[in-house]
């Protein structure tokens, strides 16, 4: 049996780790201390002013242990790890978990290329950022390719130079294809290295020489190719104009600043590199606690380089924080190189971290007004149909539709959508079993037998092992069935449902002659919507769900009976025959242009059977 008071006595003066734990053992909190005995006893101290949240954690802390650390800063390395590790309850946490992008030049390489990354390694490559934007990363490598022509491709060069035939970049003019050996390596480099310099941000040069292309090609009257400069040239205009000088120094810097309204928090950093302000993030904080915004700037700090790969030479705060030469310690020894916190109180670094604040709580108020929105669309749009319905409460809406050509390939969906939000995880599909023909009722039938025989049965096996039932994938029936149709739809519904003894509400999506909704069949009665109402949105997204997965799911199947009918046709060719086929090629369209030679080197082929698929494609 743990004894606070006893244990409490035995805590040492060491610096380290505490962790608080509830009665079921699951982790409260994670801390560390410079004085173990005095931190961990403070907790259980009268009336210290630590705030409401603390309080109630200590109410339900049933034990507490320790681990003993060398210094305060292998603690603050011990108490990141468990917190990344195990998001205890109250501890203020970043909630976003990002990997920033890069541009790599792989310098590595005898002719180098230009790639996206998200990792930075020590591998003789040259890494630029990060990056804010993935796209904006992807959209710069693909603009070098262009302006530098540069390779894409993964040869192994010069080994593999002659080896094949030049790609079509080389043919349209984007690579140099130094595969062939079209260029020197010590051209090349020069090409590498105006496309570092371009990413270092001198634009002049590039922008000069294109500004002298598209001249010289319009004045020999080659509009397309002057044309193409053109684009080029206003690419890389534009893209010089995002990068916004904001020191004159060229110093890599991120600035920092947090806004906090109760129990919400919002965390904006401006990423600055080379000098140039290359983009910002903000970041939500949760299990923050009211008036504690030094608090969760450290915290924020501690979590974010934990996870980050660059860490910048200076790091400028809106406040000076807990701990800071701990932290400049922590971050210098991550980095390899001396790491600044500082506090700006006059002139422009000032004024960019008030920048950042006022940034923070603008995203703040802006996403409470699309919380507020949101919840109109989803959590609202539910309310409006259980008044409509005169139902006490619905979170769970599941609807089916039904999907074939001519009877042919019968399927049925069905999706969910819990506080008006669809939920992918809980769709399913349904292949009809029994029925053959066009009949929809007899499929909405046997779909909706299926669903919830399979949901009792789970349901009783789960219970027989002494499980939750709420644990199956079937076993969490709606609060409301909605049929796309009318009285006959919702008749078979409750037909099925009567027969496994089930009371769910089923109402019809009703539509009219030109197959839109015009209301709700419930109850035997057809109830009107208005059609700018917010629930009569939801019921549109619904249907149009559901239907849209009917018919992705009836097309994929059509798609496979086709390329298996298609082949089965081909003398020789059977089930094992045609799956190696559609292994090797793909798609029906490249295994008609397949020559002799591509079809015989299967395995499962020989030359009589790879005659026949070329004859055969050849009548057809």
């Amino acid at each position: 049996m743990f004894q606070v008071e006893e244990e409490l006595k035995k805590l040492p003066k060491n610096p380290g780790v505490y962790i608080m734990r509830d009665a079921a053992d699951g982790i409260l909190y994670v801390g560390k201390a410079k004085n173990l005995h005095n931190r961990v006893r403070s907790y259980f101290r009268e009336n210290i002013g630590r705030g409401p949240a603390i309080d109630q954690m200590v109410k339900q802390i049933a034990r507490f242990e320790y681990i003993v650390t060398d210094s305060e800063l292998e603690a603050l390395v011990l108490e990141n790890n468990l917190i990344k590790e195990h998001s205890p309850k109250y501890n203020t946490l970043l909630k976003d978990d990002k990997t920033y992008p890069y541009v790599k030049v792989t310098l590595g390489e005898a002719f180098p290329r230009i790639q996206f990354s998200r990792t930075m390694k020590k591998d003789r490559s040259k890494y630029f950022g990060p990056y804010t934007s993935a796209a904006a990363v992807k959209d710069t490598i693909e603009l070098l390719n262009k302006l530098y022509q540069l390779r894409t491709c993964n040869r192994n060069l010069p080994k593999d130079i002659g080896a094949d035939r030049p790609c079509l970049n080389y043919h349209i003019k984007q690579c140099l294809a130094p595969c062939q050996g079209f260029v020197s390596q010590e051209e090349y480099r020069r090409q590498v290295d105006g496309a570092m310099e371009f990413l270092n941000g001198n634009y002049g040069p590039i922008l000069k020489d294109l500004e002298q292309k598209m001249k010289a090609a319009a004045e020999n009257l080659e509009f397309e190719e002057a044309a193409s400069f053109r684009d080029l040239f206003q690419s890389v205009k534009s893209l010089a104009q995002k990068q916004k000088i904001t020191d004159s120094g060229g110093e890599d810097k991120d600035v920092i600043a947090t806004y906090q309204e109760g129990t919400e928090a919002v965390v904006q950093v401006f990423f600055v590199r080379d000098g140039k302000l290359l983009g910002r993030e903000h970041y939500y904080m949760t299990h923050v606690s009211e008036g504690t915004e030094k608090e969760t700037l450290r915290q924020f700090l501690q979590q974010f380089y934990a996870g980050t790969p660059f860490i910048p030479r200076e790091i400028m705060l809106q406040y000076e924080v807990e701990d800071q030469e701990l932290l400049e310690e922590w971050l210098s020894g991550r980095k390899g190189a001396r790491v600044y916190l500082k506090v700006p109180k006059i002139g422009s670094k000032e004024k960019l971290v008030e920048l950042a604040a006022q940034n923070a709580k603008l995203i703040l108020s802006q996403d409470r007004e699309h919380l507020k929105r949101e919840e109109g669309r989803t959590i609202g749009a539910v309310k409006e149909i259980a008044e409509i319905l005169g139902l006490p409460g619905i979170e769970r809406m599941e609807a089916f539709d039904i999907s074939n050509t001519n009877g042919f390939e019968n399927v049925a969906s069905m999706v969910v959508f819990e506080k008006g939000k669809p939920k992918p995880s809980d769709y399913r599909k349904f292949r009809m079993k029994t029925v053959a023909g066009p009949d929809d009722y007899a499929c909405m039938r046997e779909a909706i037998t299926r669903r919830f025989t399979h949901g009792l049965e789970e349901a009783k096996e789960l219970r027989a092992k002494g499980m939750d039932e709420k644990l199956g994938s079937f076993t969490r029936f709606p609060d409301l069935l909605m049929m796309d149709g009318g009285r006959g739809q919702v008749n078979v519904a409750l037909e099925v449902l009567g027969e496994l003894g089930l009371t769910i509400p089923v109402c019809g999506m009703v539509k009219d002659d030109n197959h839109r909704t015009r209301g709700l069949y419930f109850d035997n009665v057809e109830l009107p919507i208005d059609t700018h109402s917010e629930g009569f949105k939801l019921i549109t997204r619904v249907q149009d769900e559901a239907h849209r997965f009917a018919i992705e799911y009836h097309r994929s199947l059509r798609g496979k009976t086709q390329v298996r009918s298609v082949l089965e046709e081909i003398p020789g060719i059977g089930p094992a025959r045609r799956k190696a086929l559609m292994r090797t090629f793909g798609s029906l369209e490249e295994i008609r242009n397949a020559t002799l030679e591509e079809l015989s080197a299967i395995p499962e082929l020989n030359e009589k059977v790879a005659q026949e698929i070329l004859a055969y494609f050849q009548r057809v």
